[in-house]
């Protein structure tokens, strides 16, 4: 177990979103996260702090990254994880998210992550449960581990976030992704704009505490941090824009408009990518100023610290009622 006194700082039983979490909240969570960083690059990764617990991934949308990296730092921290397979199981033969939690519950899991389309399904689901729940995406609510490992990468990059300038360039319409970093940003200072075309911008934007840009170049200027999101067309039920290409040339992240940024600026984009839509080829592999694989690399580590933590949490709470 990393032992630190900030981690007490953080005693929820559950992290379903970062709106809400208080500066000290968010700095314990990235601060007990860095102890795992180094463990990670270790020969012998594995420890025994999840021991005996037992974690189920309940994933009721396909994902590959946020799933594994799960998977993987349940499992370095010596717990049982279990990946229940949504395609295969009663959910569809009618069963309800009521009835899965329920089931769940008898099963007496100490934590469940989960992701769901819709979102809210994820917090109506721990208000059902005894054990701890991680959200790992609901709908185009929140993803609170991906904005905790996206800062995780700029503070090691760049030592704090406040004062820093960010960008968050795409389809922040339907990502969840960018409102969790919005309200973690804004919390602990940063300055946050979002670039998209109008259509991909949410009404409630003006309501987030960000500055709306239309403009690549406009919206990039002098900006430290570039952090470009896909194109959810799963998401979309309706044309959003008139053209794959039209949407590259214009909101596209080259080195023509990313020269408006500082020329420092990290890029960052939380997955999967789609070259030549987005994000040019030559921008993503950009080794000096590309940070997306370390993005990847603090994942396993900000899940691991989020899985101690509330597991911590947990058993306080039941020696508290005992």
């Amino acid at each position: 177990m990393i032992e630190d006194e900030t981690a007490f700082s953080y005693t929820h039983r559950h992290l379903l979103g970062i709106e809400g979490l208080s500066p000290p909240e968010i700095t314990a969570l990235l601060d007990q996260s860095e102890g795992y960083v180094e463990q990670n690059r270790q020969a012998d990764k594995k420890q025994g702090v999840l021991r005996g617990r037992t974690i189920i991934n309940l994933f009721f949308e396909a994902s590959t990254r946020t799933r594994t990296s799960f998977e993987l730092a349940g499992k370095r921290l010596g717990g049982d994880v279990i990946n229940m397979s949504v395609s295969n199981s009663s959910v569809k033969k009618g069963e309800t998210l009521i009835d899965t939690a329920m089931t769940l519950n008898a099963m007496h899991p100490d934590v469940l992550v989960v992701r769901h389309p819709a979102s809210g399904a994820v917090k109506l689901l721990s208000e059902k449960v005894n054990c701890a729940v991680i959200n790992a995406g609901d709908g185009s609510h929140e993803h609170p581990t991906q904005a905790l490992l996206d800062a995780l990468t700029i503070r090691r990059r760049r030592g704090e976030l406040s004062g820093l300038t960010v960008a968050i360039c795409g389809d922040v319409q339907h990502s969840r992704v960018a409102r969790s970093n919005i309200h973690l940003l804004n919390t602990m200072g940063a300055r946050v704009r979002v670039i998209a075309p109008r259509t991909l911008i949410p009404a409630e934007a003006a309501r987030l505490g960000v500055e709306v840009f239309h403009d690549m170049d406009r919206g990039l200027e002098g900006c430290d941090i570039v952090m470009m999101l896909r194109l959810q067309t799963e998401r979309m039920h309706s044309n959003f824009f008139p053209s794959i290409r039209e949407y590259f040339h214009f909101f596209a992240l080259d080195y023509d408009n990313l020269a408006k940024a500082k020329p420092d600026a990290l890029i960052m984009h939380p997955g999967p990518m789609n070259r030549g839509v987005e994000i040019d080829s030559e921008v993503a592999d950009d080794y000096g100023r590309s940070v997306i694989r370390e993005q990847v690399e603090m994942g396993v580590a900000v899940r691991m610290a989020c899985l101690e933590l509330l597991s911590r949490n947990l058993s306080n709470d039941i020696s508290r009622n005992l």
